[in-house]
């Protein structure tokens, strides 16, 4: 009997086939490197099942599939990088939906270094940051707002030498800015706004390429720090900042300003108003005491809005706000303003000007004939001065200051 074990062509090619598939699985499998889907895994893990939506992107991850090597509706939000030299996939972004995630970002995140993307915005994440975040030396963009993160940001937030624009609104995230940050120097987008950031904000200046910077709603203190020259949006408001804004009219490339709800004192300057590019200015509920517009300013500015409304301001309407050609909203309510309205103001009403609101001031005499038109176009107020000025009309509807209250305080003004 022959010893010899004798297979049918159709074994034979069985065998090989699954030889092939062996093969052609393990090296489906080797295809991202191991570390970046283990990182993956871990953040799966870190989430609440009971938070993973059916159809979000979290429920699309299916570990028995290679993230890198997936297509279809597997492991949404997740790119990989795509090496021409059959060498090992790694992750390179991770977008998530807003689907409401409760989870934590574990250590493992670190390992992702080639990552240059990262966003779990909208959601419901919890926790510190983990000091790995520092590994991730590739990434561009982190946008991490809209979750209940907390803690600082000191441990790892210097280590993002290739960062552009770092979202972290809207968390729990308390303590410095640490004036390290300086030294990111590709930083374009800055937002740290409602949290619970405190201390001094520091000299920014070196982030010469920083364009977007937002602090908004924080518990900041001390004078403005030194900012970079190419910003164009800044965003400083409700915090406890105080001292003069004289710096800020250096900032020629400047657009919208909102440094309202702080306790910055003396005046709106001429050129901070002269402000070749700025669109908007708010400095609200401030304790600011004067601004100095003179026959100069105006001409040409793209001023659209200006908002001091809450001040310590004092003296006259500045007659030459009527130079600002493309001004429409006005509030310079809850002042201490004294004097009359000025005639060319009647004529600027809904040319161009939409809202003029100057309620709560000491302000006196009879208003332009302009304001008493049927026809008139305006949203606003001129209530609570010392002026003749008809409840009938509606801009002056709500009454004007007693007449013992407006000698006394004319007076003072």
């Amino acid at each position: 009997m022959d010893s010899h074990i004798w297979f049918s062509p159709s074994s034979s090619t069985s065998i090989v086939l699954a030889m092939v598939l062996a093969l052609t699985l393990t090296f489906v499998h080797s295809l991202t490197l191991r570390s970046d889907t283990e990182a993956l895994q871990a953040l799966r893990r870190s989430i609440d099942p009971n938070m993973i939506p059916p159809s979000s992107y979290i429920s699309s991850w299916d570990f028995s599939a290679d993230p890198c090597d997936s297509t279809g509706a597997k492991f949404l939000g997740i790119l990989c990088s795509n090496p021409g030299d059959n060498s090992t996939n790694r992750i390179i972004s991770i977008e998530l939906d807003s689907a409401g995630y409760d989870g934590f970002l574990t250590q493992n995140i670190g390992n992702l270094t080639e990552l240059t993307s990262l966003d779990l915005s909208r959601n419901q994440f919890r926790g510190p940051l983990p000091d790995t975040l520092k590994n991730l030396k590739k990434l561009t963009q982190i946008s991490l707002s809209g979750n209940f993160f907390t803690g600082g940001i000191a441990g790892w937030i210097n280590g993002l030498r290739n960062v552009e624009s770092i979202d972290l609104s809207e968390n729990l995230l308390s303590g410095p800015i640490p004036p390290r940050i300086s030294e990111l120097r590709r930083l374009t987008h800055i937002s740290f706004s409602n949290n619970e950031f405190s201390g001094r904000i520091p000299d920014i200046n070196g982030l010469w390429k920083l364009q977007t910077l937002d602090l908004g709603s924080n518990m900041f203190v001390g004078n403005l720090p030194k900012l970079p020259t190419k910003l164009r949006s800044l965003t400083l408001s409700h915090n406890q900042l105080s001292g003069h804004i004289t710096s800020l009219g250096s900032l020629k490339e400047l657009r919208y300003i909102d440094l309202s709800d702080n306790k910055f004192t003396g005046s709106i300057t001429r050129s901070i108003l002269s402000l070749p590019e700025l669109n908007q200015l708010n400095v609200s509920f401030n304790q600011l005491a004067s601004i100095e517009v003179n026959t100069h300013l105006g001409s040409g500015s793209p001023l659209q809005v200006l908002n001091a409304q809450r001040n310590r301001l004092q003296g006259h309407l500045p007659v030459s706000l009527v130079n600002f050609e493309n001004l429409q909203e006005i509030n310079l309510a809850y002042n201490g303003l004294t004097g009359r309205v000025p005639v060319a103001y009647g004529q600027r009403l809904g040319r161009p000007w939409k809202s003029l609101i100057l309620d709560d001031n000491f302000l006196s005499g009879r208003i332009p004939r302009q304001f008493n038109s049927s026809a008139l176009r305006i949203s606003g107020s001129l209530a609570n001065n010392c002026l003749s000025c008809p409840v009938t009309i509606p801009i002056c509807g709500g009454g004007q200051r007693p007449a013992s209250a407006c000698i006394g305080e004319i007076g003072n003004h």
